[in-house]
């Protein structure tokens, strides 16, 4: 049978998890599933959506390929939003979904859509196929797409193929289309980059007088390398958020993030830095780099299309972090004037100062930068930290710290909602003997909150902490530096109190209101044999306030208050309290 060939093929290319919801139109699919659910493992979820989102997130924390199933038309509609943080981001994954019959297409049959047209956008490699004869070939170039171009492939197989036998050929191909049996390829980094190029990037990173490295993701495998070359150089290293794990958040030579939720030292960083390494990033925020003509830039890119493309980049290499940094070393000058570091290093000291007096357990309501300090203080030395988007990722930004083996994955360019939850399963099944906490909104986590019951009938001990302000917060303070009162962004009190679903999950859940019953409460989830969730009402008036406050800024904000915001006194308290703590 066709669908058992498919099968076989991904267990061929060591695909061992498959996340999706059965459907009628992949009823094939999943009995070639079940005849071989020895060598590959199909994870029932609740939503497609979650299905794609742990697809990437599996492919986020492994490097190997994610792969999800859907069925025909809903089905693979839902997909779209994972699958586009997988193209954004990067991570190679593959998306099967079924079709109607090959004799009723066209005809508007029930749940008929083009999902090949459909995914045109999302997908580096997309087909349907429409012979049996077709498939070994098509999964593989499905496949070595997906990890040569570090994105989405989409098979797409109509019910009537699915069943067929795997060698039918009804229309007697003279050569069969089946592929030579290669071992499988795209698994290795892109290599070592050209040695001319190698010796320019040299000569202007030895020339600099106040070099600085930024990294991202892209780097994530060469901690000990970048941690090299800024011993070298004497430099200081920005990250970016997806690149948060690249080096330890308490290493001498780390400034922390970049942009609105970077920190103050890094942004007087980009205002000093006469050249700046890029390495394993192609951070889009611009206006948060240095500006060109005032510094020259240095970048190490896998993909070569992707070389200046945010930046006038002097000296672009086309390599892999990791091995462009090995060979770049020998090549580095040691600096022995560490002024420059020194200088960065004082201010972070400060900064770790001010964000530490935020994190106060005394306050009422309960600041969202303590819940995150708990987190960080109970989880383990190797613990990953899933994060959706939005004011969250702030708090996570600031205060998951980054020492040991911690992981920390989130949305990075779509900054999607609702990952965190669906991130958090695939990575346990990734990492079974790794603690796994996803740290997430209200507003996220009632997007999919299907999957802690997947979670509980799985028996996947993670943990989820809701930061619970009863808003979508982020978009509330965007509102608000734009100039505009609020509007719209609050949900009706009280809270919701998502720790009653937990429980009727067969979960742990817990409700605190309070900043003295957090330390327990969460002590008590992470010690619990089994998914646990803690849903956290904190301060909804804390403002995500960026590193470096602009005029500009400031200027809307207090527009913002003249037109009549409707929350401005608990806010400017709010503010105030957090400006006394700092002091």
């Amino acid at each position: 049978m066709t669908s058992e060939a498919l099968v076989e093929r991904l267990a061929d290319w060591g695909v061992d998890t498959i996340f999706g919801i059965p459907g009628d139109g992949i009823n094939g699919i999943m009995e070639g599933l079940r005849r071989h659910r020895d060598r590959v493992r199909f994870v029932l979820v609740h939503h497609e959506e979650a299905a794609a989102f742990m697809a990437t997130g599996y492919a986020k924390a492994t490097g190997r390929l994610g792969v999800c199933l859907a069925t025909s038309g809903p089905g693979g509609i839902h997909l779209l939003n994972g699958l586009y943080d997988a193209k954004l981001d990067h991570a190679p994954v593959l998306a099967i979904t079924g079709m109607q019959e090959t004799s009723v297409l066209g005809t508007n049959y029930q749940q008929e859509v083009n999902l090949d047209r459909l995914f045109e956008d999302v997908a580096e490699y997309n087909m349907m196929i429409t012979n049996p004869t077709q498939l070994p070939t098509l999964v593989d170039l499905a496949i070595r797409t997906a990890y040569a171009r570090r994105g989405v492939a989409h098979l797409t197989i109509p019910n009537d193929i699915q069943v067929a036998d795997a060698d039918a050929d009804p229309w007697q191909h003279v050569v069969p289309a089946r592929p030579p049996q290669t071992a499988p390829i795209y698994l290795s980094a892109p290599g070592r980059p050209r040695e001319e190029d190698l010796v320019r990037a040299a000569d202007a990173l030895n020339a600099a007088k106040r070099p600085a490295l930024l990294v991202g993701a892209g780097a994530l495998h060469a901690r000990a390398e970048v941690l090299a070359v800024a011993e070298t150089l004497a430099c200081p290293v920005i990250k970016t958020l997806p690149g948060k794990a690249v080096i330890p958040d308490d290493s001498p030579y780390t400034t922390g993030g970049i942009g609105l939720l970077g920190t103050r030292p890094t942004a007087d960083l980009v205002d000093d830095v006469d050249v700046l390494f890029l390495v394993g990033t192609n951070f889009p925020y611009t206006k948060h780099l240095p500006e060109p003509g005032k510094a020259r830039f240095v970048q190490l890119e896998a993909d070569p299309a992707r070389a200046g493309t945010r930046v006038p980049t002097d000296v672009p290499l086309v390599g892999d972090a990791r091995e462009g940094l090995m060979a770049l070393l020998p090549l580095l000058t040691p600096r022995s004037d560490r002024t420059h570091l020194r200088k960065y290093q004082e201010k972070m000291e400060a900064w770790r100062s001010d964000m530490a007096a935020l994190a106060s357990p005394d306050r009422d309501p309960i600041a969202p930068q303590y819940v995150v300090s708990v987190i960080d203080e109970l989880a383990a030395e190797d613990a990953i930290l899933t994060c959706d988007s939005g004011t969250i990722a702030t708090w996570a930004a600031r205060y998951w710290t980054i020492r040991g083996d911690r992981g920390f994955y989130l949305s990075g360019n779509l900054a999607s909602m609702a990952p965190g939850l669906p991130y958090a399963l695939a990575m346990r099944h990734a990492y079974p003997d790794r603690q796994v906490i996803a740290y997430v909104g209200d507003g996220g986590f009632a997007m999919l909150m299907g999957e802690f019951l997947t979670a509980a009938q799985q028996g996947l001990p993670i943990k989820v902490v809701i930061n619970n302000n009863n808003s979508l917060g982020q978009i509330l303070w965007e509102q608000m530096v734009l100039g505009y009162p609020e509007h719209g962004v609050r949900y009706p009190e009280p809270p919701t109190d998502y720790s009653a679903w937990a429980r009727a999950c067969g979960g742990y859940g817990a409700k605190v209101t309070k900043a003295g019953d957090l330390p327990s409460a969460m002590t008590e989830a992470f010690a619990y044999d089994g998914p646990a969730l803690i849903d956290v009402d904190v301060d909804p008036d804390e403002p995500p306030m960026p590193g470096r406050v602009s005029y500009e800024q400031a200027k809307h904000f207090a527009q913002a208050f003249l037109r009549g915001e409707p929350h401005r006194a608990a806010i400017a308290t709010t503010l105030f309290k957090d400006r006394i703590a700092q002091l």
